[in-house]
């Protein structure tokens, strides 16, 4: 029997790269021998690093932290030696990547798990996370998979696209907060959330499914229980992130947009908004016209060729807002690291969107395209890609619109495809939960 191809992940990130190879010289320098970050017992390898760092290790240092980074390269190649572990996008991590596993889904930051270790001083506590990790695997190998979820039932070999869908939040959509319902879900006790969310789970229309049923009540109701009762999810958001952010959506969210790739809303959606609709184009240079000539997509074009008829920030998130217009939906959140809900300051985009009309963006497009087949002497491929991506972008301009003009505050929510693609369910629950109970008496 031919044995299955081993999942293709990213390379190693450059950075981690890098730090990996500047840490191995910095060792034998220090040391005046070649120190194996891929093999040498990890004991032996933090004599070395205490050494090279001259004492404790500091998590604020930034040498410390390239060291820890260095190590972290280390401990990865030895897990993808072992297991055939990859790297693949994550955003949520330091190193804008983590760790998978094809035989079950297992996720690890290994900086992250070389910090914790440093920081208790114990190095080898790396031995204890990898047979904890081999532990899991060979159960997998002899009991149920785990990845039999994403198969329809038949065990199945995991790859990176599978973990990106599920762990990296590489989607976004904008949604509006109702502020009042945010403070009082997030200053409720968790174990009366834990109850309201049951309680919904029972009135949704149309009814969920039972597996779907399921799943909301172990990811919600079950964490919500395991929290310290008595005590209010804001008091625990530094120790439940997610789950806060997840219920300030359910509870408060009262309007919002699709979701779509950040990459989307970067390149495409809001510079269409910023170009708006210019009565003329610039001539293009002979790049430009080779490249449509090659098959580019006029769309594409258009967004990068056309200037922005409305200042846009030189930096910032999505090249739309600046690091001031970005605020927290609570003060709990003020402790979480990666946040992925956050409020915006709209207003640089409400003129443009209360002006905002698909129709005109769309001519405007047109006459673009018209503009580079004249200037190339070839007509516009039809794309139905094309045509899909610029339809895609003006919905999401729309809803934009009609969500900012909801009133409440406007928020940024960032989540995974896998997230994305259970939106629908969630919007169920959602009703459920904002909706009056009807109580018979």
């Amino acid at each position: 029997m031919t044995e299955p191809a081993e999942p293709q992940g990213l390379p190693v990130p450059q950075h981690v790269h890098n730090a990996q190879l500047q840490l191995s010289a910095a060792l034998e320098k220090a040391s005046g021998a070649p120190v194996d970050l891929t093999k040498a017992a990890w004991a032996d390898v933090e004599k070395s690093v205490i050494q090279l760092l001259g004492g404790r290790f500091d998590p604020n240092n930034p040498n410390h932290q390239g060291a820890a980074l260095g190590l972290a390269g280390g401990f990865a190649l030895r897990l993808i030696s072992e297991h055939q572990a990859f790297w693949f996008p994550n955003r949520d991590s330091p190193e804008g990547a983590s760790l998978g596993f094809p035989e079950a889904i297992i996720m690890l930051s290994p900086f992250g798990a070389v910090m914790d270790a440093l920081v208790q001083g114990k190095l080898t506590r790396l031995d204890d996370l990898a047979a904890d990790i081999r532990r899991s695997l060979g159960q997998v190998k002899f009991g149920t998979n785990p990845a039999q979820a994403l198969g329809g039932g038949q065990p199945q070999r995991l790859g990176p696209q599978d973990y990106q869908r599920l762990f990296d939040p590489g989607f976004l959509q904008f949604i509006v907060v109702d502020s009042a319902k945010a403070k009082q879900a997030l200053e409720s006790k968790t174990d009366a959330l834990a109850r309201d969310v049951r309680d919904a789970l029972g009135r949704t229309q149309p009814p969920l499914p039972p597996e779907a049923r399921q799943q909301f009540e172990g990811q919600i109701v079950t964490s919500l229980q395991r929290m310290e009762q008595g005590k209010t999810l804001a008091e625990q958001a530094e120790r439940a992130p997610r789950l806060a952010e997840l219920l300030t959506h359910l509870v408060a969210t009262v309007g919002g947009t699709g979701s779509a790739p950040e990459e989307f809303w970067h390149d495409v959606v809001l510079p269409l908004l910023f170009i708006g609709t210019p009565a003329s184009f610039p001539p293009l240079d002979d790049e430009e016209l080779e490249a449509f000539k090659q098959g580019a997509d006029p769309l594409a074009l258009f967004v990068d060729v056309v200037p922005h008829s409305h200042r846009a920030p030189d930096e910032g998130l999505l090249g739309a807002f600046e690091m001031s217009e970005i605020g927290l939906v609570h003060p709990a959140f003020q402790k979480v690291g990666a946040l992925r809900l956050i409020r915006i300051n709209p207003e640089r985009l409400k003129p443009m969107l209360e002006k905002y009309d698909p129709n005109a963006t769309m001519d405007a497009v047109q006459r673009f395209t018209a503009h580079v087949s004249q200037a190339a002497g070839k007509p516009a491929a039809e794309s139905p890609q094309g045509k899909e991506m610029l339809q895609a972008a003006l919905t999401l301009l729309a809803d934009l619109k009609r969500s900012v003009a909801t009133g409440g505050d406007v928020c940024l929510r960032r989540l995974t495809e896998a997230e994305a693609a259970s939106e629908q369910a969630l919007a169920i629950v959602r009703r459920a939960l904002q909706s009056p109970r009807i109580i018979l008496t």
